[in-house]
């Protein structure tokens, strides 16, 4: 598992655009930047929904307000789904919404999950991390079925 001190590994990612699904890099994510990112097991699914995302999306301003460049979520979803999710979710521009489709960054950063006794297949843990310019400054991952050190009052505690 990545921790506090490590390179961020170069991973490709998507996010939708209004020409449809693009790529983007993690070196283009991160490099020269302050991000918050965190991900989450699925879009559209019961804590991910009522309390994750939403979190993210009200305290947006403070957390930017603490020097930070972007705030991303991620999840092993595609990125029409992530779209999909982002308006139900009122993002608008204040949460980058990140598909790991293929989960290569989530394996990358050795955060898998085995949900298929869910019929979810292999997800993303939950956690958040801080990353500047590439280098993990905090990592808070959950315990499984937990809900407490990766919300977006905890990453503001982190700042």
């Amino acid at each position: 598992m990545i921790k506090v001190g490590d390179r961020i590994p170069s991973v490709k990612l998507k996010h939708m655009t209004a020409d449809g699904p693009k790529d983007l890099t993690t070196d283009e994510l991160f490099k020269g930047k302050k991000v918050v990112l965190f991900a989450l097991p699925g879009a559209f699914t019961p804590t991910c929904s009522a309390k994750h995302l939403p979190g993210f999306v009200t305290k947006a301003g403070e957390i930017k307000g603490k020097g930070v460049d972007t705030i991303a979520c991620l999840s092993v979803n595609d990125a029409f789904v992530m779209n999909a999710w982002g308006k139900d979710q009122k993002v608008g521009d204040k949460v980058l919404m990140l598909a790991d489709g293929n989960g290569d960054f989530t394996r990358a950063v050795g955060l898998e999950m085995d949900g298929t006794g869910y019929g979810m297949g292999k997800r993303s843990r939950r956690y958040a991390m801080v990353v500047q310019d590439g280098v993990v400054k905090t990592l808070n991952v959950e315990n499984p079925g937990a809900f407490e050190v990766s919300s977006a009052e905890a990453v503001l505690k982190a700042l």
